[in-house]
């Protein structure tokens, strides 16, 4: 029985022995309250000379791996989606990547702007996404576009990141479609 208290991590407190067709467990009552007083805590070990950092530095930057993670994540799953990368050269790869860093950068500061509205960043993106503009022609020779006046919860997000929207945008000439297929573009390999 002593191999399989070791491999289920039980043998320092649990005793398990087999008397004729009996088995009997006794648990180490004392041990588990010594040990139960140590629950949720962890200890960090370093080769960081204590001259350099104290343990406060440590534990501070120990716990800045959390934001790390998060940014990794962030990056590769949410609204940024940093893969897959279809990109061939070095450069290209840096450029995407940096693209992405700055992505980070932008929803990092919405998060510090947007802290006091219960929202997410995604959440109010989303919520921005829906201001859009209409197109007008007056008297038939000029166009422009009309940005109509945003929802309540899009003007307080807004204004925490201090953007004020134009009532009009002179209409362009230029055709912006993102969602179009570029294949007869790309390079063939």
């Amino acid at each position: 029985m002593s191999d399989k208290e070791s491999r289920l991590g039980l043998s320092a407190f649990v005793t398990v022995t087999a008397i004729d067709r009996r088995i009997q467990v006794n648990v180490d009552s004392d041990y588990m309250a010594q040990i139960s007083e140590l629950d949720g805590c962890y200890a960090l070990k370093s080769n960081v000379p204590a001259v350099v950092a104290d343990s406060r530095a440590i534990h501070d930057r120990y716990k800045d791996l959390a934001m790390v993670e998060s940014a990794f994540r962030t990056c590769k799953t949410s609204h940024l989606e940093v893969r897959p990368v279809f990109v061939r050269t070095e450069a290209n790869t840096r450029g995407h990547v940096l693209v992405v860093m700055l992505a980070y950068i932008l929803v990092r500061q919405l998060k510090q702007a947007w802290r006091e509205i219960d929202l997410t960043v995604e959440e109010g993106l989303a919520e921005l996404d829906r201001i859009s503009a209409m197109e007008l022609s007056l008297s038939g020779t000029e166009t422009l576009l009309r940005i109509p006046e945003p929802s309540p919860l899009a003007r307080e997000l807004l204004g925490a990141v201090k953007v004020n929207l134009p009532a009009a945008l002179p209409k362009s000439k230029v055709v912006v479609d993102t969602k179009k297929k570029l294949v007869s573009e790309r390079k063939r390999i």
